[in-house]
């Protein structure tokens, strides 16, 4: 009888394998000349038999149907199949005589009911230790999963621990992913510029690709990175350090929300409003030219009829000094106000440790409304949909208090950091109004509030609370109010904050 030679080995990495196509083909050679058997071909492939669609298999099937050959010479059973319908394919031939024989080394075989009774049994175990396999994987994903360990490749700025199944901080790249969340949150930059930050810094894919902007887009929205991922669509708290917190990353979702990116335009002009303004009366953009030697700016009018006129871009920037003189603080005035929020700071530390235990007392209670949670889930009295909703809610939240507890504990308190950059920004009006640098104005006022809005040649936006309350302060010590705040040349009050 004639006889085909297969081979086969999965796609895992060669050092998984239980025996190389090269040690199987000297194997079967060697059990072939001892058993004197005439040997027509050599079929090898490298692909698994979890799943019917093997090409070398099909092919050697259908010589085998045509008559080119009688019988197979493989290691195992399980080098012909590990699936149901590929086993079945061998048994049917086998009983209606397309094949005659079937010869394995390690492998007792006979064309009888008895022998293909026990390849039938051969196959099944096969199929059981894929099946097996496959559920052993699955319940070890779920392990990980439920201890917070990232289950997959890791993120650019960490590095898979092979020895601990974990992830850890990159030492190298991860500086650089965390520099790119900050400047990114500035608003100062688009995805295009931190890509080319991050190229012009070295920073790589774990590939050696440089990063493209999708690339850029995708890992600004990683929640990864503050701790918390998803897999299948839940949410998990991750057991790896955090590169950067949760208020960073928001911040950073806060300006992709708010414009994705910056325009920018090469011109031979300069104009340092543009971008800035919409149009009161119709809503379409602000654009501008130079005529005679000034900059006016005007609607586009590309939506309806619009009846505004230019304006000149010195009534601009008159009106937009009016408003930087109100929440305007002098550095003498900023250095007093610093020094009361630092004493504010000490007395503040005393009594955090209250806030730290009822910060903890909290993190336990969301621990425990996540173990109930997970009972009506398993005991289907919550849907699917709704428990991931809940557990994404009550894992945020458990991030932004264990942020709160790490700051106090690290000595810091929450409200002074916030307090001081607020003064501080005030400080940097008045260096604007020092400087006349309109360009740093455009990017002071985007930071402060939010729709800018030019109408009958007034310019007027919404800004923050804080500014808000600032310049309304302002403007009642104008006018002579009892009881006002600090003013520029005055004496200020810290203890207003």
């Amino acid at each position: 009888m004639k006889y085909f030679i297969y081979t086969r080995k999965s796609t895992d990495s060669e050092e998984r394998q239980v025996l190389s196509i090269e040690a199987q083909l000297a194997e079967l050679k060697e059990f072939a000349a001892k058993e004197k058997l005439e040997i027509v071909a050599s079929l090898c492939e490298a692909q698994t038999a979890k799943e019917p669609g093997r090409m070398k298999f099909a092919e050697m099937l259908s010589f085998l149907e045509s008559g080119k050959a009688d019988g197979i010479l493989s290691w195992h059973p399980d080098r012909l199949a590990r699936n149901s319908i590929d086993g079945g394919q061998i048994i049917y031939l086998l009983d209606t005589g397309k094949i005659l024989d079937l010869k394995f080394p390690t492998h007792w075989f006979e064309n009888t009911p008895q022998g293909k009774f026990m390849l039938n049994i051969a196959f099944g175990q096969s199929k059981y230790y894929v099946d097996n396999l496959a559920e052993n994987i699955k319940r070890g994903h779920r392990a990980k999963l439920r201890k917070g360990i990232w289950p997959s490749f890791a993120p650019l700025g960490y590095v898979n621990n092979h020895r601990m199944r974990d992830i850890d901080v990159d030492t190298e790249k991860a500086p650089l992913v965390r520099k790119g969340f900050e400047l990114y949150s500035t608003k100062k930059y688009t995805l295009k510029q931190i890509a080319k930050i991050w190229k012009d810094l070295g920073l790589r894919s774990y590939e050696g690709n440089v990063l493209s902007v999708s690339c850029v887009q995708r890992i600004l929205k990683s929640t990864s990175y503050y701790g918390i991922f998803k897999f299948n669509g839940e949410t998990y708290q991750g057991s790896h350090e955090p590169l950067i917190s949760k208020k960073l990353f928001e911040q950073c979702q806060e300006v992709m929300t708010d414009r994705g990116h910056i325009m920018t335009r090469k011109s031979e002009n300069y104009f340092p409003f543009r971008g800035l303004l919409t149009c009161g009366e119709c809503g379409c953009a602000i654009t501008a030219e130079t005529q005679k030697g000034h900059n006016y700016y005007r609607c586009t009018k590309k939506k309806i009829a619009c009846s505004q006129k230019y304006v000149r871009e010195e009534l601009l920037t008159e009106q937009v000094k009016s408003f930087l003189q109100k929440v305007s603080l002098p550095s003498q005035d900023t250095e007093k106000v610093l020094r009361e929020l630092d004493k504010d700071e000490q007395k503040a530390k005393s009594d955090n440790q209250v806030v730290l235990q009822n910060f903890k007392s909290e993190v336990v209670s969301i621990d425990t409304k996540l173990d109930k949670l997970l009972s009506a889930y398993l005991d289907e009295i919550v849907s699917a949909g709704e428990y991931a909703v809940q557990k994404n809610k009550l894992f945020s939240h458990k991030v932004e208090l264990n942020e709160e507890i790490s700051e106090i504990e690290n000595g810091s308190v929450s409200w002074l950091e916030p307090a001081r950059a607020w003064v501080k920004s005030l400080n940097q009006a008045e260096k604007l109004l020092e400087s006349g640098d309109k360009s740093e104005m455009t990017t002071f006022l985007k930071q402060i509030g939010s729709n800018h809005i030019l109408i009958d040649k007034s310019f007027s936006f919404s800004p923050k609370n804080e500014y808000k309350s600032a310049a309304e302060r302002s403007e009642a010590a104008v006018s002579g109010l009892k009881n006002s705040t600090w003013r520029r040349g005055r004496d200020s009050n810290p203890r207003f904050l």
